[in-house]
């Protein structure tokens, strides 16, 4: 164990990671969050439009919900290879449609869209705010956040459904539109609102991304306080631990990689966008990293060929009520030490090199690590994982924290493993 990772990080951390959660409803919000400490910690945001030169230390690129951060050492040569932790910042839910106001049996309404594989029921009866990015006329973009009980979808009450209790069912367009007011609805409605809560000018947002999200805060749970409820964990945790990791391996002297970090959007969705994983960001960086070093194109393959990456996503831990869902031999806890994940089919990247890495990693940072397969009856999800290695030929291992309730409003893990989780993606960027 080096004392200097295994010390760096305890439960403060995840007091941090609760006011992460909280003031990042959107991926722009969480890559704003991400940035801002960063910057604190001495990154430069660099464009994608400019020229990149030689110097080192640390930088950063936004896109839109994406953001790819990196930190060249002292003496690093154009063909240094990479270590680079992946994550995403998009959480499943209800986005709001292009056009939004619609009315019925007197009640105003916003029309929402299901992005990702959202548990619906999660979202029934709970009070919603609405938050995302505004385009305005001159080409700039303005972030919202009302963060206040403003949407509600309604379920429909015992009386009027004597099924409910044992089979719910839930029609995507038709139950899960918000309500948010009483009367006659006007065509501009909510987006003249957002306007106004941005302190905008009426008529200046002519484009919007703009989704609900759960109102509630984060809180600590239990009788001891060990385990964490909140939004958007699946997969702002990973977001929230590898930034900490990137800046703490940052400060630490002799890197013989570059560290890298990779937060993706869109991957609930397929990560098939110019901010996704199975876009060209991440692998656009990289090269023009190596270029600006003086590399050629034999010092990028050299470079890429000894990278790895961590694809840090949430995983499932094994439920108590249902228990015979899982693998018989695999039951991750909570507060158990982060997860390598292992799919045979390659849902998921890692294999036994990978898991050595991984391995290396956790015994350094002195933490502990599990297993997570799914059960061989059921299908196995994914992650930027798979997609990450396919694309750019990197060697990619697939861990991350368990967890309850994924793609709940609100999920729930155990307060000790977000910060065994930075001190190991600590250990893994320092190599």
């Amino acid at each position: 164990m080096t004392t200097s990772t295994a010390a760096r990080f305890d439960r403060g951390h995840t007091d941090d990671l609760m006011s992460f959660l909280a003031a990042s409803p959107t991926p722009y919000h969480a890559v704003d969050q991400a940035a801002r400490r960063l910057r604190e910690a001495g990154f430069q945001q660099v464009a994608e439009t400019d020229a990149w030169d030689a110097s080192g230390g640390g930088k950063y690129v936004l896109r839109g919900g994406a953001l790819i951060a990196w930190f060249v050492p002292e003496g690093a040569e154009a063909h240094t290879p990479f270590r680079v932790v992946g994550a995403h910042t998009d959480s499943p839910g209800l986005r709001v449609k292009p056009q939004p106001d619609f009315s019925a049996q007197g009640w105003r309404q916003v029309a929402v869209e299901i992005y990702g594989g959202a548990l619906l029921n999660s979202w029934l009866d709970r009070d919603l705010g609405l938050s995302g990015r505004l385009s305005l006329r001159d080409g700039s973009t303005r972030l919202l956040s009302v963060d206040r009980p403003l949407l509600r979808v309604p379920q429909l009450a015992i009386h009027l459904d004597r099924s409910a209790n044992d089979a719910l069912k839930l029609d995507k367009q038709r139950h899960l539109q918000p309500v948010w007011g009483l009367g006659e609805v006007h065509d501009g409605d909510l987006i003249r609102f957002a306007e106004r809560e941005a302190g905008l000018d009426e008529g200046s947002v002519t484009g919007w991304d703009l989704l609900a999200h759960p109102v509630e805060p984060p809180a600590y749970l239990g009788e001891d306080r060990e385990l964490l409820a909140g939004p958007r964990m699946d997969n702002l945790l990973s977001v929230h631990s590898a930034t900490a990791a990137l800046i703490a391996a940052a400060r630490g002297a002799h890197l013989s990689y570059i560290p890298v970090l990779a937060a993706f959007d869109h991957e609930e969705t397929g990560s098939q966008s110019d901010t996704g994983a199975d876009g060209p960001l991440l692998g656009t960086v990289l090269e023009r990293s190596v270029y600006a070093r003086g590399g050629s194109f034999e010092d990028r393959a050299r470079a890429l060929a000894g990278s790895v990456c961590l694809s840090s996503d949430t995983g499932h831990a094994v439920h108590p009520n249902y228990a015979e869902r899982h693998d018989p031999t695999h039951h991750p806890r909570v507060n158990g030490g982060p997860i390598l994940k292992v799919n045979v089919n390659n849902r998921y990247a890692t294999d036994g090199a990978g898991r050595a890495a991984f391995a290396a990693a956790a015994e350094r940072a002195g933490v502990p690590f599990q297993s997570f397969v799914s059960n061989n009856s059921m299908p196995c999800g994914t992650t930027i994982g798979p997609i990450t290695a396919a694309r750019h030929g990197i060697h990619t291992v697939d861990i991350g924290v368990a967890i309850l309730s994924m793609h709940s409003a609100r999920e729930l893990c155990g307060v000790d493993d977000p910060h065994m989780l930075a001190n190991t993606l600590v250990a893994f960027l320092e190599g």
